[in-house]
C-alpha cells in the first residue's frame, strides 16, 4: 500500500506539476552536486598549483584520463539505469525498474575494485601513453597510486547519483556530494601545506572525500520512495544488463570519446609543444586548466539536463508529449543562457582565472590566455548541443544521442586535431576545439528536428 502511494505521488508530482517549478526542484540541487564534485579535480589543481607550480599542474592534466574512465563507466551504468527508472515507472511497472536500479548498483561496486587492480597493474604504462614528460613523470605517479585506492568510491558515487535524483529526491543527492567535496577542500590544505604532504596530501584528501559521497549514497538505497529495495533486487541479472547499457551508450561514448580526445591531445601537445617557444610542459599544464574550468561549465549544464531528464523520461513514457515539448523548449533556453554567460566570463577574464592555479613565467600566461579564449570560443553552443544529447538519451533515444556524442569527439575533433598542428603548429591544437563545437551543434539541430517530428504535440491515454 505503502509502496503504491509513492508511486501515485510520484505520478502527481512528475506528471502534473508545473514543468518549470519541477525543474528548479531538480536542476538546481543536481547543478550544485555537479559542481562541487566538479571541484575535486579543481580544488586539487588549485592547491598543486600554489604548492608544487605548473608541473604539478601538468602531472593531474595526465593522471585526468583515469577520472574520465571513471565518468564513462558510471555515466552509462547510472544515467542508463535512471532513465530505465523512470520509464519503468512511468509505464507503471515498479518491480522493473528497482531490478534495474539493484543490477546497476551491483555493476558499479564490481567494476570499481576491477579497474583499481587494473590501474595499478599497469600504471607507469598508462601514464607514459597519457603523454607524461620526464619533467611530469614522478609527480603523476605519486598522486596517481593514491587517488586510484578512491576509484571504487567515485565510480559508484558517478553512478549512484543519477538514480537517487530519479527517485526525486535531488537534495539527498546534492548533499552527498557535497559533504565529499567540502571534505576534500578542508583536508587539501590541512594536508598539503598543515602537514608539509604535498601532492600525496591532495591525494588523499580527494580519496577521503569520495569515500564520505559513497557510503551516503549507497545508505539511500534503503530508504527510496518509489520503490522498496530488498537485498535479491541487488542480484546482477543479465537481462537488465543490456537495457541499462543502451539507455547510458549516450554518456558512455562520450566520456570515452573524451578519454581519447585528451590521450591525443596530451601527446600532440607534448609533441609539437616541444618544438616551439613553450616547450611541453607549458601547453600540457595550460590544457589541463582551461580543461578543468570547461568541466565547471559542464557540471552546470549537465546538473541542468540532469534535472530535467526525470521529467521527460517519465512523461514520455505516460505518453504525456505536450509536457515532453514543454520541457525541451525550456531546457534549451535555459542551456542557452548557461552557456552565453559563461562564454562572457571566460573571454573577458582568462588571466585572472588562470591565475587562481598558481604563478608561471609571462610565456605561460600569454599561451594560458590564448589557449582559453579560443578552446571555450564556441561554449556559447555547447550548451544547446549537450542539452539536446541528453535529452533523447532520457526518452530512450539512445542511439540518436550516441551518435551526437561521437560527432564532436570522433566525427570532427579527432581528425581536426591530427591536421591542423601539421599546418599550424601547436595552436593548431585549440583551434581544433570551437570548429568541432560548431560542427557538433549543426548535426545536433538537425537531428532533433527529426526525431521531434515523430512526437506528437497532443498526449495520449495510457
Amino acid at each position: 500500500m505503502g509502496k503504491t502511494k509513492a508511486i501515485n505521488e510520484r505520478k502527481t508530482k512528475f506528471g502534473t506539476e508545473p514543468v518549470g517549478k519541477l525543474l528548479i526542484s531538480l536542476a538546481v540541487p543536481a547543478i550544485i552536486a555537479n559542481l562541487v564534485n566538479a571541484l575535486y579535480n579543481v580544488v586539487d589543481q588549485i592547491f598543486i598549483g600554489q604548492k608544487i607550480g605548473f608541473l604539478g599542474n601538468a602531472a593531474t592534466n595526465v593522471a585526468f584520463p583515469l577520472t574520465t574512465i571513471c565518468l564513462a563507466i558510471g555515466l552509462m551504468t547510472g544515467v542508463g539505469a535512471a532513465t530505465n527508472f523512470n520509464l519503468e515507472l512511468g509505464r507503471k511497472r515498479p518491480k522493473r525498474a528497482k531490478s534495474v536500479a539493484g543490477t546497476a548498483a551491483t555493476i558499479l561496486l564490481l567494476s570499481g575494485v576491477i579497474l583499481c587492480i587494473l590501474i595499478n597493474i599497469f600504471l607507469k604504462s598508462m601514464l607514459t601513453a597519457f603523454g607524461a614528460t620526464d619533467q611530469i613523470f614522478n609527480y603523476a605517479i605519486e598522486y596517481t597510486q593514491i587517488t586510484s585506492l578512491g576509484i571504487p568510491f567515485l565510480l559508484f558515487s558517478i553512478g549512484a547519483n543519477p538514480m537517487v535524483r530519479a527517485d526525486g529526491n535531488a537534495f539527498y543527492s546534492m548533499l552527498a556530494i557535497v559533504i565529499g567535496a567540502v571534505t576534500n577542500t578542508i583536508l587539501d590544505p590541512l594536508f598539503m601545506f598543515g602537514f608539509d604532504m604535498g601532492m600525496d596530501g591532495a591525494a588523499w584528501a580527494t580519496v577521503i572525500g569520495q569515500f564520505i559521497s559513497a557510503v551516503m549514497l549507497g545508505l539511500y538505497f534503503f530508504r527510496f520512495k518509489s520503490v522498496k529495495f530488498e537485498l535479491k533486487d541487488f542480484k546482477i541479472k543479465i537481462r537488465e544488463i543490456g537495457i541499462l547499457f543502451a539507455l547510458g551508450t549516450s554518456p558512455f561514448i562520450f566520456q570515452c570519446s573524451a578519454l581519447i580526445i585528451q590521450i591525443v591531445t596530451n601527446n600532440l601537445l607534448k609533441v609539437y609543444g616541444a618544438n616551439s617557444i613553450y616547450g611541453s610542459e607549458i601547453p600540457i599544464a595550460v590544457a589541463g586548466i582551461v580543461m578543468k574550468i570547461n568541466v565547471i561549465f559542464i557540471a552546470i549544464l549537465l546538473g541542468l539536463t540532469q534535472g530535467a531528464q526525470p521529467i521527460a523520461g517519465f512523461n514520455y513514457g505516460a505518453k504525456k508529449y505536450s509536457r515532453v515539448w514543454e520541457i525541451l523548449k525550456l531546457t534549451l533556453k535555459v542551456a542557452f543562457i548557461i552557456s552565453l554567460v559563461s562564454f562572457a566570463v571566460f573571454q573577458i577574464f582568462p588571466i585572472q582565472i588562470i591565475s587562481i592555479f598558481g604563478k608561471g613565467s609571462n610565456l605561460y600566461f600569454k599561451y594560458g590566455t590564448k589557449y582559453m579564449r579560443v578552446f571555450l570560443f564556441f561554449i556559447f553552443l555547447n550548451g544547446i548541443q549537450g542539452a539536446i544529447t541528453m535529452f533523447l538519451t532520457s526518452i530512450g533515444k539512445a542511439s540518436q544521442g550516441a551518435f551526437l556524442s561521437l560527432v564532436r569527439q570522433i566525427i570532427s575533433l579527432l581528425p581536426l586535431l591530427i591536421i591542423l598542428p601539421h599546418f599550424m603548429g601547436v595552436d593548431g591544437i585549440m583551434f581544433a576545439f570551437p570548429i568541432a563545437d560548431f560542427i557538433a551543434f549543426a548535426v545536433s539541430v538537425i537531428v532533433l528536428k527529426g526525431e521531434m517530428k515523430k512526437i506528437p504535440k497532443k498526449d495520449e491515454t495510457y
